[in-house]
C-alpha cells in the first residue's frame, strides 16, 4: 500500500465493512488523538486561543502606535 491509501472492503453477505490504513496514517491518527482530545487537547486548545489573542494585541498595538505616531 502507498503512503496515504486507505482498502476498504464491503461484504454484502453480511453486512461488514472492513479496512485497512497505511501505516503513516495511523501514526498521524495518534498524534490528532493526544493532541486535540482529552485534557491535553484542552489544554493546547486554551494555549493556543490565548496565544493568538496576545498576537491580535501585539499586532494593534503597533499599528496603532505607528499609526497616531505625529
Amino acid at each position: 500500500m502507498e503512503s496515504g491509501e486507505v482498502n476498504i472492503q464491503y461484504n454484502r453477505w453480511n453486512d461488514k465493512v472492513t479496512h485497512s490504513v497505511a501505516a503513516s496514517e495511523t501514526s498521524m491518527n495518534g498524534v490528532y488523538n493526544r493532541l486535540c482530545t482529552g485534557q491535553l487537547g484542552g489544554v493546547v486548545k486554551v494555549a493556543g486561543s490565548l496565544a493568538v489573542i496576545a498576537s491580535m494585541y501585539i499586532v494593534g498595538y503597533l499599528t496603532g502606535y505607528y499609526v497616531h505616531k505625529c
